[in-house]
C-alpha cells in the first residue's frame, strides 16, 4: 500500500482527477462534437458558409446536455471534492 506522501500517491491523485474530468465532460463534449460534424457535412453539401448556422444548433445541443445530464455531472465532481477533502488528513501526516 502507498504511503499518503509517495509520489505513486499523487500519480494515482492525478490520474483519478483526469477520469473525473473525462467523465464530467464527455455529455456535453460528444454531442457538441457530433452536432458540429453532422452540421459541417450539412454545409459541405449545401454550400451554405454561414456561421451562425453551426454556431446556433451546437449550442442548443450543448444547453440540452447539461439540463439533461448537469447534475449528473456536478454530483461526479461534487464526489471527487468531498473524496480529496477527506484525503487532506492522510496527505499531513
Amino acid at each position: 500500500m502507498e504511503t499518503a506522501a509517495s509520489p505513486d500517491y499523487f500519480i494515482g491523485v492525478a490520474q483519478q482527477a483526469l477520469w473525473v474530468l473525462a467523465l464530467a465532460c464527455s455529455p456535453v463534449l460528444i454531442p457538441a462534437l457530433v452536432a458540429g460534424l453532422i452540421l459541417g457535412m450539412i454545409q459541405a453539401a449545401t454550400s451554405i458558409n454561414e456561421a451562425t448556422l453551426s454556431f446556433v444548433p451546437k449550442l442548443i445541443v450543448v444547453g440540452l446536455c447539461l439540463v439533461l445530464f448537469g447534475g449528473a455531472m456536478l454530483m461526479l465532481v461534487a464526489d471527487f471534492t468531498r473524496d480529496m477533502f477527506a484525503r487532506i488528513p492522510d496527505v499531513v501526516r
